[in-house]
């Protein structure tokens, strides 16, 4: 008797602690972040084969089609018009299109845009902190000048005006998108620099002959990589979702490419008759968006010791 009371303590211990080590593992780790990433990534990817219809093929015959849980609308609108009880399995939109395969597409379109637009904006707001931080003076006050000039511009009313003189198009939205994306870099690697500069090691590479781009590639660069990795993971988010609203209002991405943005504003008009063409769009930027801005929590906390979880 004693011993099977033991021996059950024993398996109640050995679960506890296997909870708390999963418990552990996701405390430390952003294991739902990385994986809802992960998904999304692989619907950007592979979506031509992961898609079980094209984006954009019309079917008026099948407008409104609900989810596929929504078994008794579900099978008035459909009346045998399809060979699978699973197809369309997120429901279809006003003109009949498969709301999972545009989300599916959306997702390379987003990812795409952002990380595009997040490129050039490190490029040139990278470049522009190390050269303000690095010389000072009269160039530091000319940068520090431009992105305040720049901040004081209002973002929506810029691009509107950028959309109308050059057209709506995939290309003109990642410029647009670039130009938001490349001040927050100034500023914050502007700081480092500064810091960095009047270290020892770069005292010594001064007397050593090296030139100001060989000391700041070789040595102020390497010391801002962790800061410039981490703005860049927050703003990510911020950049698809700053696509989505653009789009949403009308001066984004044209009609013809399925974006998530694009997809939230063609349903608002029908959130009674059809809550679902608006909604699973707009749950994929929720997701997407704070996986992003968690992943980022974490490298900033990861990178940085002064903020390092113990």
């Amino acid at each position: 008797m004693n011993e099977g009371i033991a021996f059950e303590a024993q398996l109640e211990r050995q679960q506890r602690n296997r909870l708390l080590q999963v418990w552990i593992v996701f405390r430390r780790w952003p294991v739902i972040p990385l994986f809802i990433l992960a998904v999304m990534a692989i619907f950007a990817i592979f979506a031509p084969w992961i898609a079980p219809n094209e984006p954009l093929k019309q079917s008026l015959p099948l407008q409104y089609v609900p989810p596929v849980w929504a078994t008794e609308e579900r099978s008035e609108r459909l009346e045998g018009r399809v060979d699978s009880s699973f197809e369309y399995f997120l429901g279809t939109d006003n003109l009949g299109r498969d709301i999972l395969s545009r989300i599916i597409y959306g997702a390379r379109i987003s990812l795409m845009v952002a990380l595009v637009s997040l490129t050039s904006g490190i490029l040139v707001g990278s470049t522009l902190g190390l050269i303000g931080g690095w010389y000072g003076g009269i160039v530091d006050e000319l940068v520090a000048r431009l992105v305040d000039i720049w901040y004081a511009l209002p973002f929506l009313l810029v691009a509107l005006v950028v959309v109308i003189v050059l057209g709506q198009t995939l290309v003109v939205m990642m410029f647009v998108l670039a130009l938001t994306a490349w001040s927050p870099f100034v500023r914050n690697v502007r700081a480092e620099v500064l810091s960095l500069k009047e270290r020892d090691y770069v005292a010594l590479a001064k007397v050593a002959g090296a030139s100001p781009f060989y000391i700041m590639y070789k040595h102020i660069l390497p010391g801002v990589i962790n800061t410039i990795v981490v703005i860049a993971t927050l703003n990510v988010g911020g950049l698809i979702l700053a696509e989505a609203t653009l789009t949403f209002l009308g001066a984004g991405l044209p009609s013809n490419i399925p974006a998530w943005g694009l997809m939230v504003g063609e349903g608002q008009g029908d959130l009674r008759l059809a809550w679902w063409i608006s909604f699973w769009p707009g749950l994929a930027i929720f997701l997407t968006v704070m996986s992003l801005n968690f992943t980022g929590d974490w490298l900033r906390d990861h990178l940085d010791p002064r903020l390092r979880q113990v």
